[in-house]
Parts: C-alpha cells; structure tokens; sequence
C-alpha cells in the first residue's frame, strides 16, 4: 500500500448514502463520469475506503512529481509507452489492483492527460455522497496534534461538527493559517496581518 502521511481527519471515507444533487455535482463532465464508474467498482468489490484512500495518494504523489506529470500530460509520447510507465510506478508504489486496472482503462482511452483532475472528481464525488464538509487548511508549517484538535473545537463551535480537514502546507504565509470552508474565508496568516499593517502604516503617513 502507498505511504500514508495524514491522519485520520484527513481521511474521506465515503459512504454508500447518494443523493441525487451529490450525483449531479460529481458527474459534471468527462472526470466525474470516470470517478463514478470507479467509485461503483470499488463499492461493488468492498474496497471503497482502500480506493478512495490510495486515490488520494495518488493525487499527492501527481502533484509532487514533475517527471510524472510529464509522461501524464506530454500528448507527444506513444500511449503504450505511457501506459507501461505509469503502470511501473504504481505496482512499484503498492497501489492495488483495482486502482492499476483503472488507469490502464484512462491510458487505453488516452485520458492520462486528465487523470489528476478524474482523482480530484473522485474525492469530491466521496465527500459529497458521505455528506461532509471540508475545512482547506493552509499554514506555513505542518499543524501538530495540538493545533489541529483546537481547530476542530473552533470548526465545531462554529456549526461544522461534520467536517473534513484538508491540511497544505504553504511557507509563502510565513506563520498563521488560512481556513477555507466553502465560500467562506478566514485569513489569519501572517503575511495578510503585515499586508494589511503596511496599508495601515501608509495611509496614517
């Protein structure tokens, strides 16, 4: 299995309650016709919560990986060599056969191109049917246990007892957080508060 670097709440776990908005929303397009036909198959092998998990994983490792998003993304290479490519990292990876024999099915239909944003409809798809809220999470270094139970207090005290935290670290903030949930916006990095000290600073001149 692929390495695993968050913790539990940061998991989606996604259960077999549908509606048909949640539906809807994820079927928008080619990526959620994909992340449906996968989000079946792995329910009707009993091996949604590995899928939807090494989904993630490989999602993480897309975006870490320029040289894989290369042979993903370059129109220019042969499929079959693509294909066996992409293949190779994943068996050497530990991802499961469920997962393999879907990418197979994305290359053999020459989708690798837009295979990360398939996996992203696939999480969006599992969110929306187990009916959770995500809370994005920016910060300038990793949150500890701590920090992250004392967000989930104030998540909860805020009215989403039902939440999902997505955790990204981004050293341009410098220190604070930026918590996202739907619209709704809470900057409280440290490169907003000295932004908006130099205004301050500038108009009392």
């Amino acid at each position: 299995m692929p390495a695993r670097t968050e913790g539990k709440n940061q998991r989606v776990v996604a259960s077999g309650v549908t509606t048909a908005q949640a539906v809807a929303f994820a079927a928008n397009g080619l990526e959620g016709r994909y992340a449906i036909a996968l989000y079946d198959l792995a329910a009707e092998q009993r091996q949604l919560d590995t899928v939807l998990d090494e989904g993630g994983a490989l999602a993480r490792l897309i975006d870490e990986s320029a040289p894989l998003r290369t042979v993903l993304e370059d129109r220019r290479l042969d499929i079959l060599v693509s294909r066996k490519a992409v293949l190779a990292v994943l068996e050497a990876q530990g991802f499961g056969q469920i997962l393999r024999n879907f990418v197979g099915v994305v290359a053999d239909n020459r989708r690798l191109p837009v295979l990360r944003r398939i996996l992203g409809a696939l999480d969006a798809l599992a969110v929306a049917r187990r009916g959770e809220v995500v809370a994005e999470v920016s910060s300038a270094v990793a949150l500890t246990p701590e920090q992250r139970a004392q967000l989930q207090v104030r998540l909860a005290e805020a009215g989403y007892s039902r939440i999902n935290i997505r955790e990204r670290v981004d050293s341009t903030l410098l220190g604070g957080l930026v918590v996202r949930v739907g619209a709704k916006l809470y900057d409280a990095s440290l490169k907003t508060r000295l932004f908006r000290l130099h205004y301050a600073m500038k108009g009392a001149a």
